[in-house]
């Protein structure tokens, strides 16, 4: 089902019940995914700063992910990446996956795939976003455009607005199997060169009752130890009165970790 918005681009795909984006406004590109299936994270969401982002599941070719990052990389348009990746696998038809590139300019084309699992969406940088979901092991049909419309609704970061959306499936049914892992991933629009510094967001829950909760508060604390290292950087800078605001803001998101407040010494 489409959705359109003014603001960012997204693809939304649903089984092991996934959304990729590419944040209009920022240009981060970011993934998030909970499953039934143990250690999600490590299997579909991918993610390159300046080139784009992907999602492998269902019946899962782990390659989908970094050598679809890698055709982007070297000048293929999502559509096209997408399109040599399905031509070379014999098992296509079993596949489900959704790319999303960097500089892309055409308008929304899903590609050509010999299943009806396969879609894609392409990126229209601050023109446009275009939800696509297909219902896989859900619970209700009405999961894909519950997650679209938390997407669009949901005001904050980038990583705030994928979890809403993974929270979304969830109340709206979510996997008919239950829950076990789920995970999020953040990358810069661009990279600045230092590509250890291009992963804005990397948080993983393996193995949990309610992955989607566990995942919500790891990235709390994440935003709270981002705020800590900011006022560590202010320390060396030797600016004490940013420092302290920087620790009063991580205290505010993580008040009961103890070397949070221990810093905040207001």
């Amino acid at each position: 089902m489409p959705y359109t918005s003014s603001k960012h681009d997204a693809v939304c795909l649903i089984s092991t019940y996934s959304i990729i984006a590419r944040d209009g406004v920022t240009g981060q590109f970011g993934a998030a995914v909970q499953s039934h299936w143990f250690n999600v994270g490590s299997i579909v969401p991918w993610a390159e700063a300046g080139v784009g982002v992907v999602a492998t599941q269902s019946l899962v070719e782990t390659s989908y992910g970094p050598l679809g990052l890698e055709l982007m990389r070297d000048g293929k348009s999502a559509t096209q990446a997408l399109a040599a990746l399905l031509a070379a696998d014999p098992d296509a038809a079993v596949r489900q996956v959704a790319m999303i590139g960097a500089s892309v300019r055409q308008p929304h084309t899903p590609a050509s795939a010999a299943s009806p699992k396969q879609r894609i969406e392409t990126a229209l940088p601050r023109t446009g976003q275009s939800i696509r979901a297909r219902p896989n092991l859900m619970r209700k049909s009405t999961v894909p455009a519950a997650m679209a419309l938390a997407f669009e609704a949901f005001k904050g970061a980038l990583v705030e607005r994928l979890v809403a959306s993974l929270r979304a499936a969830q109340d709206e049914g979510g996997d008919i199997r239950g829950c076990q892992s789920a995970a999020v991933l953040i990358v810069r629009a661009t990279s600045n060169g230092r590509r250890w510094e291009d992963r804005l967001v990397d948080l993983r829950v393996e193995d949990h009752v309610t992955p989607v909760d566990e995942l919500d508060r790891l990235v709390r604390l994440h935003a709270a130890y981002d705020h800590m290292n900011a006022g560590d950087a202010a320390m060396i800078k030797k600016d004490a009165d940013a420092a302290m605001r920087e620790y009063a803001s991580a205290h505010q998101l993580a008040p009961d970790k103890s070397e949070i407040t221990f810093l905040d010494c207001r």
